[in-house]
């Protein structure tokens, strides 16, 4: 028998079969050799490259090549419309992307990250850049925008030292969810003036109602650059629908690779063709009828130690505490997302010191704020990455972009840019069916997004954080203050979940101790999935094909597959007694429902999840956010099974713990 509790994680097996240690004395725990190999071992967890680097080969390197490139074409395109988005100049942009993106291998432990400039903390930065230089008109944009970068960097590399990286757990989903929406609204309309030509006579850094409403009286005054706009906006939906329609029905890979690599790279095909339209346009005319990006310096233009002013500082300050939260929230939970994705584990903390670094080394070369980027992170992850390498390798097409290609940027339309970060930020708006699940979870959440988006759409971005943060902090509050009492108890919970020995070997039971919600759902679930690893072994492969074992081992896997394969059990169920949970937020319930298909990715075959003594509300928790689908069965708590096509395995629910395990003795 296998239990684990929470918060106490205990391997019950693992702890009768340790034998006891002998007591080391002070003496000897500090001597040389124990200092050498404490600070070998500090080192390698602030460089991981050197844990894996010495197993890199030519297999990795073809992989990381192409999937760089690719992810680097996409890059060159976002980052000059994200620094637009960020008041500088594109070069600026260009210079923050390189750096992210070739010094993170040296710092993170996801092979899927493509760090550099995003929508979110570009707004933000432009705003501020507005803000100071209203102030003080001699202080240059990229000077504030390296500032801001060097004051968020090494902050945040102070809480990744600290192994500080749990404090992501106390921002739940729906505040970040409301924050990227309210972000997306007010990104959006800061573009509908580069999209018609009436930058010129709209101020984008009011608040976004402000900017819809001066947008629409000056409707009038539309130019010529709504035409690139709206043409290069249909371009991007309508390659973008029509090469997932094709990938889906085709069923030849060849067809399938040349769609997928024509969608990912629609925002380049529409800048390239933008610019050729643009160049004929401005040859034939005497006069500049649309409004383009005009000069970019070549090679590093910016690159030196960043001007420090004390003016720029005291009114920046007040920025970096939403800033530092949207680098941490976005890096850390798109890093956590693709490692469930991909089957490896990702180290928050140290994830927080890689964008420390990156955000640090951007404010020399002349770059501003930069985190991990979704849109990038997926077309990495999809283009088959197999290390954090793969992201140095769009620093060259940055290289190339920087010293070869920018004669041709001076014609790039500013219309062009604006439908591009539109069209990005259309991702991060919450779909129906998301605001659907956190109503039916829990009234609260949905009204912390809602909270998020409209204080966001009101005044700010900034404010929107704090607001809907505090309000997820009240509700926790609450909860402790206020947790439910359940009357009428007819059953011992002693009699009813008292540990059995005669557990079969490859079933595990986990008990969570308390409800599981936002702060503790992140360490509930890798509690699990550790556990998994660590005492049943992956899906199964050919014992003597060695390359089959190499291209399955992952780059920071430091054990043998095929000797724990060898050595380990392959896991049938999972036993999950929800005795104590009363319970469970949409951020613990979406985290439920990635650690299942984390789990069937890792094992390879159909795992069973056993529920026990699942309060009726909770249930129809679980079946609002898919982890099983509904069901027309009354409200009583009884023995039911439920059938889950997506993982190949079964959904049961039962009244206790001996009723499980009698129903177990009955399976093949």
């Amino acid at each position: 028998m296998k239990r684990l509790d929470y918060p106490i994680v205990e391997n019950y097996a693992a702890l009768e079969s340790t034998p006891s240690q002998p007591t080391t004395t002070a003496a000897s725990s500090f001597d040389k050799l124990s200092i050498i190999r404490y600070l070998r071992s500090y080192l390698l967890r602030i460089f991981p490259l050197f844990q894996w680097i010495k197993r890199y080969n030519v297999s990795w390197f073809c992989q990381d090549l192409i999937a760089g490139m690719t992810v680097g074409v996409i890059t060159v395109p976002q980052a000059m419309a994200y620094a637009r988005l960020a008041n500088l100049d594109p070069q600026y942009g260009l210079y923050t992307s390189f750096v992210g993106t070739t010094l993170y291998c040296l710092f993170g432990t996801s092979k899927d990250i493509s760090v550099g400039p995003i929508t979110t903390v570009s707004l933000l930065v432009g705003q501020t850049i507005s803000e100071v230089m209203k102030k003080h008109p001699t202080i240059s944009a990229d000077q504030v925008g390296a500032t801001l970068a060097l004051m968020a960097g090494c902050i945040t590399l102070v809480i990744g030292l600290m192994r500080l990286g749990i404090l992501v757990d106390f921002i739940p989903g729906p505040a970040v969810g409301g924050y990227m929406t309210g972000s997306a609204i007010t990104i959006a309309l800061s573009q509908l003036p580069a999209l018609n030509g009436t930058s010129d006579m709209v101020d984008t850094h009011q608040p976004p109602f402000q900017v819809l409403s001066d947008f629409v009286t000056h409707l009038s005054s539309t130019c010529p650059d709504i035409v690139f706009g709206l043409l290069s906006l249909i371009t991007l939906y309508t390659v973008k629908i029509l090469c997932v329609q094709y990938t889906a029905s085709t069923a030849r890979k060849a067809s399938k690779r040349i769609f997928y690599y024509l969608g990912i790279m629609r925002a380049g095909l529409v800048v390239a063709i933008g610019t050729v339209l643009s160049y004929a346009i401005h040859h034939a005319s005497a006069d500049e009828p649309i409004r383009v990006i005009k000069t970019v310096p070549s090679g590093f233009d910016a690159l030196g130690v960043p001007h420090l002013n004390t003016h720029v500082i005291r009114e920046t300050i007040h920025v970096i505490p939403p800033m530092i939260m949207m680098l941490i929230m976005e890096h850390v939970s798109v890093a956590k997302t693709f490692g469930r994705l991909s089957n490896y584990t990702v180290e928050p903390s140290q994830e927080i010191v890689s964008i420390g670094m990156c955000n640090i080394a951007s404010a020399f070369f002349g770059g501003y704020p930069c985190t991990g980027a979704f849109s990038r992170t997926a077309i990495m992850n999809r283009s088959g990455a197999r290390t954090p390498l793969a992201a140095a390798f769009s620093g060259f097409m940055l290289i190339l972009a920087l010293f070869v290609l920018t004669p041709a940027f001076y014609y790039i339309p500013d219309a062009v840019l604006a439908a591009i970060v539109i069209h990005a930020v259309s991702d991060l708006v919450s779909s129906p069916a998301y605001l659907k699940e956190l109503w039916k979870a829990r009234a609260i959440d949905f009204w912390i997004w809602v909270v998020a988006v409209g204080v966001a759409f009101i005044t700010d971005v900034e404010t929107g954080i704090y607001a809907a943060v505090g309000l997820a902090l009240a509700s926790l509050l609450l909860d402790i203050a206020r947790p439910e009492v359940t009357n009428n108890v007819t059953s011992s919970s002693n009699d009813n979940h008292q540990y059995l020995p005669n557990c079969p070997e490859d079933v595990l039971v986990f008990r969570p101790g308390q409800s599981i919600l936002y702060p503790n759902a992140s360490h509930v679930s890798e509690a699990i999935l550790q556990a998994v690893k660590t005492q049943t072994c992956p899906a199964p492969f050919n014992d003597n094909d060695q390359e089959q074992i190499q291209a399955r081992q992952a780059w920071n896997e430091c054990r043998s597959l095929l000797s724990s394969q060898r050595r380990q059990i392959t896991l049938r169920a999972i036993i999950m007694d929800m005795c104590a949970v009363q319970g469970m937020d949409s951020t613990a319930l979406q985290t439920l429902v990635g650690l299942r298909a984390s789990i069937h990715a890792y094992t390879g075959n159909p795992v069973q999840w056993i529920f026990v003594d699942v309060k009726v509300p909770l249930r129809e928790k679980l079946e609002a956010f898919g982890f099983v689908p509904r069901q027309t069965t009354n409200n009583s708590n009884t023995d039911s099974v439920v059938e889950i096509s997506d993982s190949g395995g079964n959904v049961y629910f039962f009244k206790d713990m001996q009723t499980a395990m009698i129903a177990m003795e009955r399976w093949p």
